[in-house]
């Protein structure tokens, strides 16, 4: 057995208080065996948090890690326009290797900025999965199936790949890899798909990840069509339930946040993709007082324009006062919750939190900097002030993935250049095909 010791810092832990103490980490199981006082614990390797603040490994419960090549290529757009003018074009165009690029990218901003564990909706995932694998992080990856504007033949076909998918890479890369089943919305899959694949994939045992009620234009045809809320229709087709999250949520009313938390369905709130889209502003202290779980996701690097989970919990945190009109709305420690705790919790990781027995995924947040001082309260830093650029170190399953700020696991810089070579002779490509 190899063991690690974080040590010389401060410790976040599960009730939101900070104390000094060293966490011993058995590498092999990947698991935090103990958090002691300093001096107590003993490793064969010794991370130096330096009196930073240790921190859960931030969960990145929604995002699409691959558009990082579309990263400022379509701004400043409402959602529909956004996708039909510019975005759906050229993805058309991406390749498997573009994909495992930009998914190579997306994981090395992820590890520089502490996040350890992330759910993914994309196509060509066996090659997000081989970058996740070669990364060392934790993910829920899936195939996300779209029927409209599709023939029969073609529909099922994607809506097949989708359970394939799932069921084929449950379990890789050690177990750090889990899978969802992933209709990508209740407006671009048709009902009768829904109706036929999702008792399947339920009967499978997996776990299911959507889009849901994201801008009015999701809410307001399917009112229309069948005269019921969309997770009404969602809940009428078999779609809610304790192992489903649903990405958004902007557009809920009160009938739709308890379905929410009578079905234990969990939410993924992306404030920074829903104010750039102007998507609205979603409810997410009335979704918390209800007793939903909420998580927090960056979405694509194409509408946030990052994946830095710290800029996430300050943007929930002050959008999520505005929608309640409420000062003390989503504060900070709700914040720092959502982006750890809440987050596992949702993609079924035992993660989060910093005690004996959790996933050893953990951050070190260099509290050395101007912006974090003085150090009146460390929470309210977290969720207010620290930025990714703060963390130093990062681990994920008991492995070193970033140590001193220098990436372990990835060649960043080798990563980047292929990702301007890519990203460069994707656009070139949807411009001739326009």
């Amino acid at each position: 057995m190899t063991e690690l010791l974080v040590t010389g810092g401060q410790v976040l832990r599960p009730d939101m208080t900070v104390e000094r103490a060293d966490v011993l980490v058995d590498q092999d199981r990947g698991d935090i065996v103990a958090v002691d006082d300093p001096g107590e614990l003993s490793g064969d390797d010794e991370l130096d948090a330096g009196d930073g603040l240790v921190v859960p490994g931030l969960v990145n419960a929604h995002t699409h890690v691959a558009m990082t090549l579309l990263r400022g290529y379509a701004d400043d757009k409402p959602l529909d326009a956004w996708l039909q003018e510019d975005i759906w074009p050229v993805e058309a165009e991406l390749t498997a290797e573009d994909v495992r690029v930009g998914a190579e990218l997306g994981l090395v901003e992820m590890i520089r900025s502490g996040t350890t564990a992330l759910s993914d909706m994309y196509f060509h995932v066996d090659e997000i999965a081989a970058a996740v694998e070669d990364a060392g992080l934790r993910a829920v990856l899936g195939h996300t199936a779209v029927t409209v504007a599709k023939d029969d033949e073609g529909a099922r076909a994607d809506m097949q790949a989708s359970l394939d998918t799932a069921l084929e890479l449950d379990g890789a890369a050690g177990g750090r890899i889990r899978t969802t089943f992933q209709p990508h919305s209740l407006t671009t899959v048709g009902e009768e798909y829904l109706r036929e694949f999702v008792p399947e994939a339920v009967e499978a045992g997996l776990p299911i990840h959507l889009h849901a009620n994201e801008t009015t234009d999701e809410v307001d045809p399917l009112v229309d069509d069948h005269g019921v809320r969309p997770l009404e229709y969602a809940d009428d087709v078999g779609l809610m339930g304790t192992d489903t999250f649903l990405a958004h949520c902007v557009h809920v009313d009160g009938t739709e946040i308890e379905l929410l938390a009578d079905s234990g369905t969990g939410a993924v709130h992306c404030p920074a993709s829903n104010m750039k889209l102007a998507s609205g502003t979603a409810p997410v202290q009335a979704m918390l007082d209800a007793g939903v779980t909420v998580g927090l996701g960056t979405d694509g690097a194409a509408s946030n324009n990052d994946l830095d989970m710290f800029d996430e919990m300050r943007d929930a945190a002050m959008v999520g006062k505005l929608a309640a009109d409420d000062a003390s709305a989503v504060p900070a420690e709700t914040a720092v919750e959502m982006a750890t705790a809440n987050g596992a919790d949702l993609l079924g990781f035992d993660s989060g939190r910093i005690e004996a027995g959790a996933n050893a995924d953990l951050a070190v947040v260099d509290l050395d900097a101007t912006h974090l001082t003085p150090a009146h309260d460390l929470v309210s830093h977290l969720a207010y002030a620290a930025r990714g650029s703060d963390v130093c170190h990062t681990v994920c399953d008991g492995t070193v993935l970033m140590r001193d700020r220098e990436v372990t696991v990835l060649d960043e810089r080798a990563v980047r250049e292929r990702a301007s070579d890519h990203a460069a002779a994707l656009v070139e490509r949807a411009a001739e095909e326009d």
